[in-house]
Parts: structure tokens; sequence; C-alpha cells
């Protein structure tokens, strides 16, 4: 078998095989040995006729297109791998008959048309003003964060003493009436309510806000223009509130049984950590939308013929991300383009212009990684892996040994994309935005 390698348009190339009659009767005589079951003639068992009988009985195509397919199986996946310093597919090819083919005569050609990575051309990536995003912690976010977790892990209790206020949990009886009348599920009885949450229309919580156990208080609301019961689109009724029952939150005193519950020595220990961890954070925010900064603005300057396959495939993973975070809320994604009223490949063009950025986000970045020569060392590597280990508590060495090389590779390549960030930081003119 011979190839050859043709540009073609639209970031693809034309992989043109050519068979000779030895390569073309083998194929045909083992594609008879592989489907020769299927076939009955009068006077042979099923499956013990001769080649000859069945191409006479069904014709002398009958194995063609499974010859054909044997071709491509054997030769077109080696020929990916054999050029691969030189073509990389990014998807599915199509296949077709090349010109001059007759097969009988046993002249076979074979033509693959392959998407293939584009190269992508960047005009410039240096001395170019892009935004830098900081973020700052101050006392009053560790304030914050501390408050949140004693929230978290406060105990529900019931509060007689005082009235209803936002974030207690209260139990009520309730009627709407629409011009004097009531409503169709405008009416229930104790029902457990979480001020603040937004559960209900706009104006109904803030208003239970500040009744007393017992009391009863009409509210006064005006249901939303685009509420889903078209009866009740912006129109004024009136609840009727009985308030039954408030439980609240007794947070735990910020003290040193409090701090070492949380795993530190002292509230001092605690607030330090809290502070590391908000930093840490803060850190990681800040690097990761100033990177998407510099590739915003060095993609001004970048232009690459993406392959549809490429954009298909990074819309089908935002679409698995989507499914993913349903998933954990317990929503099928089915259900959810349900209600939406459409279906999977039609709700998949939501992510088609952000698809769109993210591959020639990745080109840009392997091109220059490429172009700048940047490498991830033997030490560099081992360092990554020794911290990845101590972060789950196991010896370096037996971590490595346990490692897919697949994370390997992505470790490798973590390294080589900080340091190619980390170049074209030091040198772009990079402006610091107002700290938020």
């Amino acid at each position: 078998m011979k190839y050859q390698i043709q540009p073609a348009e639209k970031s693809t190339v034309k992989v043109t095989m050519n068979f000779d009659g030895d390569e073309w009767k083998a194929a045909n005589d083992k594609a008879y040995i592989q489907n020769r079951h299927k076939y009955s003639v009068n006077g042979f068992r099923k499956g013990k006729a001769p080649k000859h009988i069945l191409e006479l009985y069904y014709g002398k195509g009958l194995f063609y297109e499974d010859a054909l397919n044997l071709l491509l199986e054997e030769h077109y996946e080696k020929i990916l791998e054999d050029e691969k310093e030189k073509i990389e597919a990014v998807g599915r090819a199509s296949f077709e008959l090349g010109e001059g083919i007759d097969l009988e005569a046993g002249n076979v050609v074979l033509v693959a048309t392959v998407p293939v990575k584009p190269d992508v051309a960047i005009e410039r990536y240096t001395g170019i003003k892009i935004p830098k995003v900081e973020y700052t912690v101050t006392d009053a976010d560790v304030e914050k964060e501390i408050e949140s977790v004693r929230e978290r892990i406060a105990e529900s209790v019931e509060v007689t003493d005082r009235p209803a206020a936002l974030k207690d949990v209260v139990n009520i009886d309730f009627e709407g009436k629409l011009n004097g009348a009531a409503f169709e599920g405008g009416t229930a009885q104790g029902y457990d309510l979480t001020l603040g949450s937004g559960q209900f229309i706009p104006g109904f919580e803030e208003q239970v806000v500040g009744m007393q156990i017992g009391e009863t208080k009409d509210l006064n609301v005006t249901f939303p223009e685009d509420y889903q019961a078209e009866e009740l689109k912006g129109k004024d009724v009136v609840f009727t509130v009985k308030l039954n029952k408030i439980t609240g939150k007794a947070l735990p005193a910020f003290d040193e049984a409090f701090a070492k519950k949380m795993g530190s020595d002292s509230t001092e220990a605690y607030t330090a950590k809290v502070r590391e961890r908000l930093e840490k954070n803060a850190e990681t925010r800040s690097r990761n939308e100033t990177e998407n900064n510099i590739l915003a603005e060095i993609s001004k300057f970048a232009t690459a013929e993406i392959p549809e396959a490429m954009v298909e495939q990074e819309e089908e993973a935002s679409m698995q991300r989507l499914e993913y975070n349903l998933m954990y809320q317990g929503i099928r994604i089915d259900d959810y383009l349900a209600y939406l009223n459409t279906t999977r490949e039609e709700y998949k063009k939501n992510f088609a212009e952000d698809a769109k950025k993210a591959v020639l986000n990745q080109l840009i970045i392997e091109k220059l990684i490429k172009e700048l020569k940047i490498e991830a060392g033997a030490e560099e590597i081992a360092q990554k892996i020794a911290e990845q280990a101590a972060s789950v508590g196991k010896d370096a060495a037996a971590y490595e040994q346990g490692m897919d090389p697949r994370q390997r590779a992505y470790i490798e390549n973590d390294i080589k994309v900080t340091k190619l960030f980390d170049y074209l930081t030091a040198n772009n003119e990079m402006t610091a935005e107002a700290n938020v």
C-alpha cells in the first residue's frame, strides 16, 4: 500500500491510499472468511459454500464493501500513527472511493478526508496592555467567613421570646385572595418558610419579618408580570398569614472550644487558618482571571481555521459539565431540556461562541509553548508529584508508582502552562485593576 497526504480546505487533509491487486485479493478473501456464515446456497451447508460460488449466486461484488472496510481498519490508524508528527486528527474522517478506482480489476484507491488540528497564526503576544486582576482579603472578609462557618454548624432552636427575623424558619398558615376570592394554590396550613430565601413572591417574606407567634396579619403583595399562572400575572393580592412557630439558629460562641472543634488550638490560630485559605483562593481567582484576560487580548492578534469537529467536541464537553452540575442538584438533563422545550442538539448551540473561544485559546497556548520551547524539567515534575503525594498523606515514591500515565502528563502540561503565563505576565504591560 502506498499513500499520499495533501492539505485540503477548512483545516483538513486528504489521505489517498493506493492498494495493489494482491492486497485487494487478500482483503476480499478475509472478508469472505469473516462473512460467509451469513449466506446460504442450495447444495451447501450455510457458511460452507466456496467464495466463487457465493459470488456467482449473489454477485461479484458481494464482499467488496467488507473488504474495503478491512483495508481501512488495517491501514488508516497506522498511517495516522506514522504521521503523528505532521498531522493530528481531531475528529472522525470521511471516506470515499478515489479517482481511477476499478475494484474488479484490482485497482483500489481510498481517500480519507481528515479534520486536523490547525496551526494558529499569532501576530503579537508581547508588549500588549492587559488588565491584571487582583483580589485582596480584608479583616471583614475573614470575619464574614468565620460567621458563615458558625451559621453552618449552628443548632436549630425554637424561639419564643422575640418576633420573626431574617434567616428564621417560620411555620405559617396562609390564604391568598384576589379581589376577595381565594385562588388555587394560594392556601396552606403548617407551611415551613425560611425568611430571606426568596421562595415566595417579592414582598411576602419581608412582611412576615417582625411578626409575633400567634399573630395574624394581612400581607399586600403583587405577583410578577412573568408569573407562570396567567390569571395572577401582575395582580395585587392579599395573603392572610398566621405565624405558628419560629425556629432560629443558636450560633456557637467564637471561643477556644469552637476553634478546637475546627482543628485549631486557639481562636487566633483558627483566624489565621481562615485568612490563609481565603488568600489562597483569592490568589487562584486573581491568577485565573488574569490569565483569561491575557488570552482574550492575545486572541485579538491570532487567527486559525478551526475545524467544526473541534468546536463540536468543546460544545459536548460543556454539555457534559452542565449535565453533571444538574445531577448534583438531583435534576436529570432530559427533564431539564423538556422543561425548556428543547433538544440536546439545540441546547448545545448556546455554547457555540464560548466553544470557539476555548478552542482558539487552547491552540494559542499550545503554539506558544512550542514556539518558546517551554519544557517541564524532571525535578519540577518530581516536586509536583511530591506535593500531590503530601496532600493525600502518601510517600512520594509510592504515589508516583501508582500514578496513571495521564496524570503524569497532566502534571507536566500544567508546569508548562504555568511557565507560559509567567512569561506572558512578565513580557506584557499588566495594568492593575481596582482591588475587589
